[in-house]
């Protein structure tokens, strides 16, 4: 669920780090570089970047499209492939068979059955379609404050990955440990407090 939903579950960040150059510039060509690259047709099982929030399916990021007032609106998709086990060891006991009966065995080799599996999963994830899924992130540059929408550990993770690699910036998630150490001006002792403090349990 992402930013227009009725709906939509979200993590804040806090964005650290400097820009020496323009940041508009910066930012673009961050996103240009690390824009989602197209997997169909290609055996590779997972694709994670860039994409337009307006039109995530085809991203255009040219003009400043990207761009509303002091804030930055654009999304990271991930495409992936699933292939289940199944559909492998259906297809991967046709091939045996065919390739046993070519050379004339009843059975073929470890290494043999190895290249045979390897060979059946390529030739798999080259034909069948990936599923997309599409986070929108939402970030006031002024501010350094950033919205993700998207809870999942995997999802922020791979934001967070892909947001350093793209404009040589951190994201600090944002939780009350995190918020008092960022916004409270604390003393070594008071953090060492707040480090220490562990969650209490209200039911047995």
């Amino acid at each position: 669920m992402g930013l227009l939903s009725p709906t939509a579950s979200m993590t804040r960040y806090k964005v650290t780090g400097n820009i020496e150059n323009s940041i508009k510039e910066t930012i673009l060509k961050g996103l240009k570089k690390f824009c989602i690259a197209d997997i169909e047709n290609e055996n590779f099982e997972k694709s994670v970047g860039w994409t337009s929030f307006d039109n995530p399916f085809n991203p255009d990021f040219d003009g400043m499209k990207f761009e509303i007032g002091s804030f930055f609106l654009f999304s990271m998709r991930i495409d992936k492939k699933n292939l289940s086990s199944k559909i492998i060891q259906k297809h991967f006991s046709i091939e045996y068979a065919r390739q046993a009966k070519k050379n004339g065995r009843d059975y073929l080799s470890k290494n043999e059955k190895k290249s045979l599996k390897e060979h059946v999963v390529s030739v798999l994830t080259l034909r069948i379609p990936s599923t997309p899924n599409v986070y929108d992130l939402l970030w006031n540059y002024e501010t350094g404050s950033l919205y993700f929408f998207s809870t999942l550990k995997l999802a922020n993770e791979e934001v967070e990955t892909l947001f350093f690699k793209s404009f040589n910036l951190s994201l600090v998630r944002l939780f009350p440990y995190t918020m008092a150490e960022l916004l409270l001006d604390l003393s070594d002792v008071e953090k060492d407090v707040i480090l220490n403090l562990s969650p209490t349990k209200f039911t047995d």
